[in-house]
């Protein structure tokens, strides 16, 4: 059990009134945290912290941001180890999901470090003789990261690399599932040697989010929110950045199809299916959530994908033996599951692996024949429990495919390349792959999704754009004409 401070300003603090709460193992409900519950009043400290750094951080040079988050990237390397425990005891994330969020995390930073010097601007033609015209793009100033548990390492610096890159400071709203895995973030970069102030760390019991969120959001000098997580709980931060007129990332919920076309190479669609379907429990807002496969095809597809998802390993992640699927979050992600499998069942889906589950260790569990009369069509699982939708042609595909709130991340597989890509055109989402599975991110690419996952882009130069602000500047270089 670890005992947690705050960050705010360089130096470790408590709460208010020495307040905490605690995150329990999702397997056991021992103790795994005890992490400080901050009051409004704590947030906009570490709000004022950031804001006073800022006048020092944003004429920084990008040389010495670029230095200090490569230094930060080796950091959080180093802690791999710590970050594979935390997550285990936190969420019951396996050793092999640590692992790969420690990397794909350390990567993300070191891209944000080469983003230091393309924080450019333009030369802009002016009607006006004489007058240079410009558009510089400049540090916007305090941002607040609010980062989820699921994938804790990655999401958690995506929150806050590239807004430093950029000039900015930081405010790091750990998620009360998981605050010594998010701690263990901000360690990095204060051992990197970032000076007092510019990254942050704050921790809050659950109930008392939503007052210390609108805390910070009110706060002057925030300029920038960014927020991955729920698309209920999106609309809410939605709701509180437009009532302080503050700009916002949005990354939110998904229900991403995966589309098998009938020309489809059956091995490659399962194997990427299974990776996408299962990776972390099937708690990823990436994860493919919807099979939908072309009927020429799909007793083949559905007796494969089967047997894959039937040999997954699933057990403890604490123990030494390697799984793949963990435990989930907690016994709500299990209760809405095996909901979701009853109603399934009750309209006609076919249960062709899996099953219900009554602990937090959910193995795969696959339902086939689904169709838009079960819950499990439209709501996102956020678990290992996934549906398939057979279609009787290309142009049914694409409707299923967009017949959903969400529009995150998709798939489509084919060997016709040009149809396959005509097919990816026409899914309503930010992100989507041909022949390559749902769950896949790059730190230079711009990831966001549309409708109910969300709005805005993390990622390369999306992410400059999001964490800075244009600015016109002109200079007049010659004696300028007036009517008057």
């Amino acid at each position: 059990m670890s005992d947690l401070s705050m960050l705010i300003n360089g130096l470790k603090v408590s709460a208010e009134r020495g307040a905490t709460f605690e995150r329990r193992n999702p397997m056991d409900g021992t103790v795994a945290t005890r992490a400080p519950a901050c009051s409004p009043a704590d947030a906009v400290m570490a709000v004022e912290a950031a804001a006073e750094a800022f006048r020092t951080w944003s004429e920084a040079g990008p040389g010495e941001r670029r230095a200090l988050l490569l230094k930060a990237a080796d950091k959080l390397e180093a802690k791999v180890p710590q970050f594979v425990e935390a997550v285990g005891a936190e969420t019951g994330g396996t050793g092999m999901w640590a692992g790969f969020n420690a990397m794909l995390a350390a990567g993300m930073i070191r891209e944000a470090a080469a983003l230091t010097t393309q924080v450019a601007g333009e030369v802009i033609p002016s009607d006006v003789p004489g007058s240079l015209a410009m558009g510089l793009r400049v540090p916007a100033g305090v941002v607040l990261g609010i980062a989820p548990w699921n994938a804790p390492i990655i999401l958690g610096v995506r929150a806050i690399a590239t807004p430093l890159a950029c000039g900015n400071t930081v405010v790091l709203k750990g998620s009360e599932n998981c605050p010594r895995t998010h701690q263990l973030i901000v360690e990095a970069f204060q051992d990197a040697g970032f000076p007092p102030g510019v990254v942050n760390y704050i921790t809050n019991a659950p109930a008392d989010a939503g007052a210390v969120v609108e805390a910070m959001v009110a706060h002057p000098a925030v300029r920038r929110v960014n927020f991955t997580g729920s698309t209920r709980v999106g609309r809410l931060i939605a709701m509180t950045c437009a009532k302080y007129l503050k700009p916002a990332v949005l990354e939110l919920g998904g229900k991403a199809p995966l589309v098998v076309l009938d020309d489809a190479d059956i091995d490659d669609a399962v194997n990427a299916a299974a990776f996408g379907c299962f990776a972390n429990s099937g708690q990823i807002c990436m994860s493919t959530e919807r099979l939908i496969v072309d009927a020429k095809v799909a007793d083949e597809f559905v007796k494969r994908f089967a047997d894959k998802a039937k040999g997954l390993p699933l057990g403890d992640p604490r123990k030494p033996e390697p799984v793949v699927l963990g435990s989930v979050i907690g016994m709500n992600t299990v209760e809405h599951c095996n909901a979701l499998i009853d109603d399934a069942i009750a309209k006609g889906a076919k249960l062709v692996c899996g099953e219900k589950a009554t602990t937090t260790l959910m193995p795969a569990t696959v339902l086939d024949h689904v169709t838009p009369a079960m819950r499990i069509y439209r709501e996102e699982t956020f678990g290992p429990v996934k549906c398939i939708v057979r279609v009787k042609s290309t142009e049914e595909a694409i409707a299923c495919a967009n017949d959903n709130e969400y529009g995150l991340s998709a798939a489509v597989f084919g060997r016709d390349l040009a149809r396959a890509f005509n097919v990816a055109r026409k899914i309503d989402s930010g992100i989507c792959h041909v022949n390559a599975p749902t769950v896949h991110d790059e730190a230079q690419m711009p990831f966001g999704g549309v409708k109910g996952s969300g709005y805005g882009r993390f990622g390369g130069k999306a992410g400059v754009d999001a964490f800075t602000e244009l600015r016109w500047i002109t200079m007049q270089t010659a004696p300028r004409h007036y009517p008057f």
